[in-house]
């Protein structure tokens, strides 16, 4: 092989890995929520997982995702009747065809699908688990996520 056949072939082989390593990896297009238009999510301003999160919906999702700011968010969650042991650092108020539907926490898009698909108006996954959506770390497992009745009764939604 030639010196200038070689340099090229190591210029591609560069240029292809560099590539690589500036793609997200991910390029499927957004996930189409049924019947969802806008997410607004209820944060604290100096929470960057909630910033995180936002960014994820917008990115895998085709929804506007909003951010509405509060110091405290007791009464957001009180409001949409999420029990205290399955809260997270943020709440998303999802607009819908049929109504409002409510994420608690770093829900992955999936079972806001699965939501939306189906009956359920709440679900949550409680406190801030490694390595779900807009968190760090690594995901150890399957996230479980519940369903959360209006009377703040709640069940196992499913494993994501």
């Amino acid at each position: 092989m030639r010196r200038r056949d070689f340099m090229g072939a190591v210029g591609l082989s560069a240029s292809a890995a560099i590539a690589g390593c500036l793609s997200s990896g991910d390029d499927s297009a957004p996930t189409a929520l049924p019947s969802a238009s806008v997410a607004t999510i209820h944060m604290t301003p100096t929470c960057a997982c909630c910033e995180a999160y936002a960014e994820y919906l917008s990115e895998k999702t085709d929804i506007q995702v909003n951010e509405s700011l509060h110091g405290d968010l007791t009464e957001v969650k009180q409001r949409f009747g999420i029990p205290d042991e399955l809260t997270s650092c943020h709440t998303v108020e999802l607009e819908t065809e049929d109504g409002t539907r409510v994420v608690e926490g770093h829900v992955p898009v999936e079972a806001v699908e699965t939501m939306l698909e189906g009956e359920r108006s709440k679900i949550a996954l409680p406190e801030m688990p490694s390595g779900s959506p807009g968190m760090g770390g690594v995901k150890s497992g399957p996230f479980t996520v519940y369903a959360v009745d209006d009377d703040g009764g709640y069940e196992v939604f499913g494993e994501f």
